[in-house]
């Protein structure tokens, strides 16, 4: 049964269906781009998906079969960032978004199509793997703008594009393409337009498919190697072992006897 919950006036979007979670950033009309209410509603809806839904995998993608996000809604900046108090708490639901992406118990696939500036760009940065299409195109424009990027979402950045590229990016605002971040490695695939979908549907049904727990662990370990942190290390290596003794492996082990397919539940 597919569930469907709405955020922020129906501009963030969320749907779950057999274990894959869909998050929607849907403002078509401003190509995407994200004003505060939007910030503020994705962590809302990335727990709703993987705590009421039961997302064992979330896409993240734009409305309207066009851009991904062109970013934060600079129409807003004269009322939500008109000084520096303001500014700090909108940059604050900057960061818990970042965040909420990062730290979904559940990985997170960017589909990536058009624009993806600013912050569009950082929501993708933060995820767990990034497909996109030839003609998606990429930029930080902070500097151009006078504004400073998140310092905690730069970890993103620069984990995704390499030190070199995150600085050119960064510094000159300028706009990459799919080709620098294929060879880069912040792309995993680039896609033909209308293949996109298709391909980033079969990538997450395969991750919905195996079992919850072992993903978990597998997410947490490769965040704390990312984040050199002792504490997410041994949370990981909680979560591990308690696969040992979990129902998924016994199904695992029993379906690899049997030849067919296992049935996971995440116990």
């Amino acid at each position: 049964m597919k569930r469907i919950s709405e955020f922020a006036n129906g501009q963030i979007k969320a749907s779950c269906e057999a274990g894959t979670g869909f998050l929607l950033i849907d403002n078509p009309a401003r190509k995407n781009a994200i004003s505060e209410a939007m910030w503020q509603a994705i962590p809302d809806a990335l727990r709703w998906l993987h705590a009421k839904a039961d997302a064992r995998v979330i896409v993240m993608q734009g409305g309207g079969n066009g851009d991904f996000s062109a970013g934060a809604d600079i129409s807003e900046f004269a009322t939500v960032r008109r000084d520096a108090s303001t500014a700090r708490i909108y940059e604050d639901a900057n960061s818990r978004a970042f965040s909420a992406i990062r730290e979904a118990p559940v990985p997170v696939i960017a589909s990536i199509r058009g624009i993806c500036y600013g912050g569009g760009f950082g929501l993708a940065a933060a995820a767990d793997l990034r497909l996109a299409s030839p003609d998606a195109i990429f930029a930080v424009p902070a500097a151009r703008l006078g504004l400073a990027y998140p310092a905690d979402a730069i970890q993103d950045f620069v984990r995704g594009l390499g030190s070199q590229l995150a600085r050119r990016a960064l510094f000159t605002g300028a706009s990459l393409k799919t080709t620098e971040l294929k060879e880069c490695g912040f792309l995993a695939q680039v896609i033909e337009a209308d293949s996109l979908e298709q391909q980033t549907l079969a990538l997450a049904q395969t991750i919905a498919a195996n079992a919850p727990l072992s993903v978990r662990a597998s997410k947490l370990a490769l965040r704390a190697v990312e984040q050199a942190d002792e504490n997410l290390l041994r949370e990981a290596e909680i979560i591990g072992a308690q696969t040992f003794e979990s129902a998924d492996y016994a199904e695992g082990r029993a379906a690899f006897a049997e030849r067919r397919r296992p049935q996971f539940t995440g116990r």
